[in-house]
């Protein structure tokens, strides 16, 4: 594969969750920059995090999709311009430190933003990731930021009730499963 389908690659990994492909793409050392808002599985080394990344994503974001904009390649580097897209369909959990930071409860609304990934490639695979990422676009979307009334009530309830906590850790089960399974 050469370095364009390599990027490639890697979003259709987050979007299908196919292993075989993962293994193909990624190499045993990846290493996800951004996984700080993630399930702890998703800082996995190697295909495995972005396995559980996927899972992560796709349990929020129904239809998830990254049509791919512009590429630029270099000696060792992708860059690749594209925007996330789906239907926000299930709790959308953020961490901090590998706990519950937010929890966005589903609101059926659609999400289409644009991202500037830059991937590191060796012998052949995926090595690295870093994003610039306008999460703030997607938040607004979300109706969280700047704060919509009827979701910020939501996601109080949600808190409130448990069901913030029940969220997380469902999907971070889900997301160290895919992480597991990924590795056998």
């Amino acid at each position: 594969m050469d370095a364009t389908e390599l990027a490639r690659g890697l979003f259709q990994v987050l979007e299908t969750g196919d292993p075989e492909l993962a293994a193909e793409v990624i190499g045993p050392g990846f290493r996800n920059r951004e996984a700080a808002v993630s399930p702890p599985a998703c800082s996995t080394p190697g295909p495995a995090g972005v396995l559980a990344s996927g899972v992560w994503m796709r349990s929020a974001f129904s239809d998830l999709r990254f049509p791919v904009l512009a590429t630029a390649v270099g000696h060792d580097q992708v860059w690749i311009r594209l925007r996330m897209q789906g239907r926000h369909t299930g709790p959308f959990v953020r961490f901090r430190d590998g706990a519950l930071d937010q929890a966005v409860p589903p609101t059926g609304r659609e999400i289409d933003f644009e991202q500037i990934h830059v991937l590191s490639l060796a012998d052949g695979k995926v090595v690295r990731h870093e994003a610039v990422r306008d999460d703030v676009a997607m938040l607004g979307q979300l109706g969280v930021f700047p704060p919509a009334p009827a979701t910020a009530l939501r996601m109080a309830a949600w808190r409130i009730s448990g069901r913030a906590r029940r969220a997380a850790e469902r999907i971070t089960a889900e997301s160290a499963d895919a992480a597991s399974l990924s590795r056998i």
